[in-house]
């Protein structure tokens, strides 16, 4: 097991002994004069800040940005791109520091706004992105393909997104990045790199670990499980298929390149589905 997965591990379980001691003072008092409950949390923060700059360290000599075909295809805007930002989701963590999502905008169709407080959630069918194709970036080889997870409904208004922040995601984070994830798959593209795909949307994989895909082909659907907001796709290359060890790598899509936040691209359709 290397060093960052063992790192991962302990912050995770400090998290869980500082929740676990606060809930047992809670019921018995206080019984901790010196406040001794919270040297887990400090431990955790610890050890997820030296986390975070290994995981960080490549980037000040990051590798060549990796050519790949677009993973959707239709009319989608980017949100959370590293072309406006790297960490572009805010840390290097689970290999995210080159990460992306985007959301899909079909023309004459329109993706529900966000709302300060009605309605709280919306069912995903509201979304276009919800059911769209995930397409393979590569020829390569799938590595993890995972729909179990349920797909939530939206947290696209103030009460929702305030619940996902404060407690959802804090959850999750205990449970580790599969959670974070929700479904998802990982492709092996070959020299190091891997693909991720996140949010996948339950009971819409056509592979499994082991298969081989062609570019362009369709492995999936665009689903809502896992750490997100609303069904979007949400993007990754690293250079490890654990994303608890893992580093990310840049990336640029053929015939696009990296759309930034808010830029509405058009990628073309798909050659085909899996088996």
């Amino acid at each position: 097991m290397s060093a960052r997965k063992v790192a991962m591990v302990l912050y995770r379980c400090c998290w869980i002994v500082f929740v676990a001691l606060v809930v047992v003072t809670s019921f018995t008092g206080p019984l901790d004069p010196f406040g001794l409950v919270f040297l887990p949390a400090g431990a955790a923060l610890v050890i997820g800040f030296v986390a975070s700059r290994s995981a960080g360290a490549a980037g000040a000599r990051p590798r060549p940005a990796v050519e790949v075909g677009p993973p959707v295809a239709g009319r989608w805007t980017a949100l959370n791109s590293p072309a406006d930002k790297v960490p572009s989701h805010g840390t290097h963590a689970y290999g995210q520091s080159y990460a992306i999502d985007v959301v899909a905008e079909p023309e004459g169709e329109s993706r529900p706004p966000f709302r300060s407080l009605w309605p709280v959630v919306r069912p995903n069918r509201d979304f276009p992105a919800f059911g769209a194709p995930l397409l393979a970036v590569a020829d390569a080889t799938v590595v993890h393909a995972s729909d179990g997870r349920r797909d939530h409904l939206s947290r696209n208004s103030g009460p929702a997104l305030a619940y996902l922040m404060l407690i959802e995601a804090a959850v999750r984070e205990l449970a580790g990045a599969g959670t974070i994830f929700g479904n998802r798959i990982v492709l092996d593209l070959g020299d190091g790199t891997y693909a991720a795909y996140a949010h996948v949307r339950r009971g819409s994989l056509l592979v499994r670990a082991g298969d081989s895909v062609r570019a362009g082909q369709q492995i999936a659907r665009c689903g809502n499980s896992g750490n997100s907001t609303e069904p979007h796709v949400h993007f990754q290359l690293m250079d490890h298929p654990d994303l608890d060890t893992a580093r990310g790598i840049p990336f640029t899509w053929r015939g696009i390149g990296v759309p930034a936040g808010g830029e509405t691209f058009t990628a073309g359709e798909a050659v085909g589905t899996g088996c």
